[in-house]
C-alpha cells in the first residue's frame, strides 16, 4: 500500500537535490556582478533578486506540485493550443541550446581555464575553441547515455564546489578586500526593480517548471501519491533549497560589492570569482576552484541537453533522441565561442520578453483552488502582459518601438520595469467576466 507522508529527513535530501539542481555554476557569476554595480544600495537591489532569483523558482516548484499530472506544457495549453505548444519549446530552447548550456561552457571557461592561458591565447579566442570542443564532446558523450556517471560526478562535486564557496565567502566577508563603493547609475534609481530584473538571468523561474517535475518524482518514489501530500512536501523541501540558494547569492553579491576597490568594475562575474580567488587563495585555490567549476558546469550541461533532447524527442518522436542531442550539442558549442558577455548580453531581450508571462503562468497555476476551471483568466492575463513584456524585450534589444513611449506615459511602474504587472491583472479580470458569462466551472475539482 502508497504510503501518505515522507520522514523529515527524506525532505531535508529532497530539499538539498533541489538546491543543487538550481544552483548550476553559472549562477555564481550573477550575484557578484550585481554587487559590483550595485555598491551601497545593495540591500535593496539583492532583496529583488532574490525575489526572482529564489522566490519565484519556489513559487514555480510549488506550482507543478499543486498541478495534477500537468506540466509546462500542459499549464500552457490553458492559455491557447497554439501557445501551449510554442511556449514551451521556448522554453527549452533558452534553458537549452540557446543560453544555459552555452554559458556553462564560458563560464566553465573564463573562470577555470582562462586565468591559466597568456593574454595573446585568450585575445584570439583559440583557447576557447579548443576547450569548447573538448567541453561539449564530453557533453556529447555524457549525454548519449548519462546513467550513474553524471550523478556521481554531481553527488560528488557539488559538496565540493559548496565547501570551496563557503570558506571563500566567509573569508570575503571577514576580510573583504576592499569598501563598498558608490553604485553605477543603473542601481541609483529603484534598485530593487534593478535587482528584480537582474534575476531573470539565472533563469531558474523558467527551469521551475522543469525542475518541479524532477521534485515529484523523488518524492512520489518515496511512496507519496496524494496531490496535497506531494504539494506539502514540495513547498518543505522547497524552502530548504530556498534558504541555501539565499545564503549562498548574499554572500556572493557582498563579495562582489567588496571587490571593485581592488577588482574595478569587470565585465563578467566570472572574471571576479576567478580573481578574487586568486587574491584570496593563490593559484592553488584558484585551480581548485576551477576544476570544481568546470565539473560542476558538465554536469549541468549535460542534464540540461538530456532533457532538452528528451521533450524535443517526445515532441517529434520522428527524429532520433541521439540526433536530438548531436544537434543541441553543437549548436550549444557553437554560442559558447560568443564569449561570456556576450550571452548574457543576448539572453536579456528574451528573457526580459518571456519571464513576465512564466511569472503569471505560476501565478495562475498557485491560484488554481480559487481560479479552478475558469480558462479565460489565462489567455487574457498572458495576452495583456505579454504585449508589454515583448515590447519590454525589443526595447532591450536596442529596438525602441514607438508604443513603448505611451506605455510609459500612461502604464503604472513601467519605468521601473513592472508596466506588465497592472495589464496582467486586468487581463485576468476580463478574463473573470468572460468566465461568468460562459458559465465557466469554479472548482477545478468539479
Amino acid at each position: 500500500m502508497k504510503s501518505t507522508g515522507i520522514s523529515p529527513k527524506e525532505t531535508f535530501f529532497i530539499g538539498l537535490m533541489l538546491f543543487a539542481v538550481f544552483f548550476g555554476a553559472g549562477n555564481l557569476i550573477f550575484p557578484l556582478s550585481l554587487g559590483q554595480a550595485a555598491g551601497d544600495q545593495l540591500v535593496p537591489a539583492i532583496l529583488g533578486f532574490l525575489l526572482t532569483g529564489v522566490g519565484l523558482p519556489l513559487l514555480g516548484v510549488i506550482a507543478i506540485g499543486m498541478a495534477k499530472n500537468e506540466d509546462v506544457q500542459s499549464i500552457s495549453a490553458r492559455v491557447h493550443p497554439v501557445f501551449g505548444l510554442l511556449f514551451p519549446v521556448i522554453i527549452y530552447l533558452t534553458i537549452g541550446p540557446l543560453f544555459a548550456v552555452p554559458r556553462t561552457g564560458t563560464v566553465s571557461y573564463e573562470i577555470g581555464i582562462a586565468p591559466l592561458l597568456t593574454d595573446s591565447l585568450r585575445a584570439s579566442g583559440l583557447g576557447g575553441l579548443v576547450y569548447s570542443v573538448i567541453y561539449f564532446g564530453v557533453t556529447y558523450l555524457l549525454s548519449l547515455n548519462p546513467g550513474k556517471v553524471v550523478d556521481r560526478i554531481g553527488k560528488i562535486l557539488t559538496p565540493v564546489l559548496l565547501l570551496i564557496l563557503f570558506v571563500l565567502l566567509i573569508v570575503s566577508i571577514t576580510n573583504p578586500l576592499g569598501s563598498i563603493q558608490a553604485p553605477l547609475t543603473a542601481y541609483e534609481y529603484a534598485p530593487f526593480f534593478k535587482g528584480f530584473q537582474e534575476g531573470y538571468l539565472t533563469m531558474d523561474t523558467i527551469g521551475s517548471f522543469i525542475f518541479g517535475l524532477i521534485v515529484i518524482n523523488a518524492i512520489r518514489a518515496k511512496g507519496v501519491e496524494a496531490p496535497k501530500s506531494i504539494a506539502k512536501v514540495c513547498l518543505s523541501a522547497g524552502l530548504i533549497a530556498a534558504s541555501g540558494l539565499a545564503l549562498v547569492y548574499v554572500g556572493l553579491a557582498y563579495t562582489g560589492a567588496t571587490s571593485v576597490t581592488a577588482l574595478g568594475h569587470v565585465e563578467n562575474g566570472g572574471i571576479i570569482i576567478s580573481t578574487v580567488t586568486q587574491l584570496q587563495f593563490g593559484v592553488f585555490g584558484s585551480l581548485l576552484l576551477g576544476v570544481a567549476i568546470i565539473f560542476a558546469c558538465l554536469t549541468t550541461s549535460v542534464g540540461l541537453i538530456v532533457a532538452c533532447a528528451s521533450y524535443f524527442n517526445k515532441l517529434r518522436p520522428g527524429i532520433s533522441y541521439k540526433t536530438y542531442v548531436l544537434v543541441l550539442t553543437i549548436v550549444s558549442a557553437i554560442i559558447s565561442n560568443v564569449g561570456l558577455t556576450q550571452i548574457i548580453s543576448f539572453s536579456v531581450p528574451v528573457l526580459v520578453a518571456i519571464y513576465p508571462m512564466v511569472i503569471v503562468l505560476i501565478i495562475l497555476s498557485l491560484l488554481s483552488p480559487v481560479v479552478g476551471k475558469r480558462n479565460s483568466i489565462y489567455p487574457w492575463s498572458v495576452l495583456f502582459a505579454g504585449i508589454v513584456s515583448l515590447v519590454d524585450g525589443v526595447n532591450a534589444a536596442g529596438l525602441e518601438l514607438e508604443i513603448s513611449k505611451l506605455f510609459a506615459e500612461y502604464l503604472p511602474l513601467y519605468s521601473l520595469g513592472m508596466g506588465w504587472l497592472v495589464p496582467a491583472i486586468v487581463g485576468g479580470f476580463i478574463g473573470y467576466l468572460f468566465s461568468l458569462r460562459n458559465r465557466e466551472v469554479v472548482l477545478a475539482s468539479e
